[in-house]
């Protein structure tokens, strides 16, 4: 469908404010309210997975594509369930549900067991969203795309969307008035309806968030504690480091000293994370490992061994698939008599879920990792 033509009429009140208007603005109304529509879209002469359809409000985005796909272009859901986990369709497991809300941000655990009517604005809009990608059969339009939630949010869900679009290999249409959403969704094209214009586009690095790493005072962890998967305890002891964005805290690490009794091949003392927890609105681009390969790269450097141990299948799956971790132990199993020839045999022995993993990345300069926790052991941050 290289191009598109329609009018869309609609007939204009006959009430007394119609002629109070007109009396006003000294403008006779027509009987009839006419917009007519003629817009390039070749979007089906290659393949692609995301699109987006940009504009100001009344600029037609929204009319294109009703013109495309009829009046119900966009699936409407409800949620009116006791926990938004199960206002999913049973058509779908629970791995397949944990798995789509995890992949748009939407990672909270506790935040799964609340109705949707006590969510946040952000997470009322990744769950929306996950729904979307989930039960949608065919191509995904999602109306006014970001236009509720922060900017910084609509940036972050709008990387994690194309994400997950591209690996599933779906196609998806988002529709909104924002522009500071391009380089995030990177569109494969792009319909501009206020130059209209359309444009094919090459995949582009995604921008780069600047961040700072920095111990923070044990006290910044009532920020994070409600959003931890599991308990809200973290031990009196555990040596705290937050990842900073515009002098904000968004990500959170507790690291503990783990005594190794059976150490007997390595003796460099081990630390573990107890802690590691990203806030919501930043979840789904990867600040928890930039936290975490940090502080094992540090670690390493000064003959430290770093392991995490985490219960949450999206973590462990993203531990398992990085190259700076090594598996130690699957969730459930036992770890005695381990190796790296056998970890793949070891039987089933019931017990915690979780994982474990341990840092094998590259270390960082020794020098400069020494410079690095001198600055932090002279740093005191307290995040109030």
């Amino acid at each position: 469908m290289p191009s598109i033509n329609f009018i869309v009429e609609s007939k204009a009140s006959d009430s007394i404010r119609r002629k109070q208007l007109e009396a006003i603005f000294d403008m006779p109304i027509k009987e009839k309210i006419r917009h007519e529509y003629s817009v390039n879209l070749p979007y089906e002469e290659k393949d692609w997975n995301v699109g987006l359809i940009c504009g100001h409000s009344g600029s037609g985005k929204t009319q294109i594509a009703k013109n495309l796909y009829g009046d119900n272009f966009e699936k409407k859901f409800i949620f009116n369930k006791d926990s938004v986990i199960d206002d999913f369709s049973d058509e779908y497991s629970i791995e397949e549900i944990t798995d789509t809300c995890s992949a748009v941000g939407f990672n909270t655990i506790p935040s799964w067991l609340k109705p949707y009517s006590v969510l946040s604005n952000g997470e009322q809009f990744r769950v929306k969203i996950a729904r979307c990608l989930l039960e949608t059969k065919g191509t995904i339009i999602i109306d006014e795309f970001t236009s509720v939630v922060d900017r910084q949010v609509a940036k972050i869900t709008s990387h994690a969307v194309q994400k997950y679009v591209r690996k599933k290999n779906k196609q998806f249409i988002g529709i909104s008035c924002h522009y500071d959403i391009i380089e995030w969704l990177q569109p494969d094209w792009i319909l501009d309806m206020n130059s209209n214009t359309f444009q094919w586009r090459l995949l582009r690095r995604k921008p780069t968030i600047q961040c700072e790493i920095s111990p923070v005072d044990y006290a910044a962890w009532r920020i994070f504690a409600p959003y931890h998967y599991m308990s809200k305890e973290l031990l009196k002891n555990a040596r705290c480091f937050g990842i900073f964005i515009n002098n904000n805290v968004v990500g959170f690490a507790g690291i503990i000293y783990r005594p190794q009794s059976r150490n007997k091949n390595n003796k460099n003392p081990v630390y573990g994370v107890q802690r590691l927890v990203t806030l919501p609105d930043y979840q789904g681009i990867g600040i928890a490992f930039v936290l975490v390969n940090t502080i094992g790269s540090i670690y390493k450097a000064l003959n430290k061994r770093l392991r995490t141990y985490p219960a949450h299948p999206s973590l462990i799956r993203s531990f398992y698939k990085s190259n700076e971790w090594e598996l130690i132990k699957r969730p459930g199993y036992s770890n005695r008599n381990i190796t790296s020839s056998n970890k793949n045999l070891v039987g089933p022995m019931g017990g915690r879920p979780n994982a474990v993993f341990e840092y094998v990345g590259e270390a960082m300069d020794k020098i400069k990792a020494s410079q690095i926790m001198e600055y932090w052991r002279q740093k005191t941050v307290i995040q109030r």
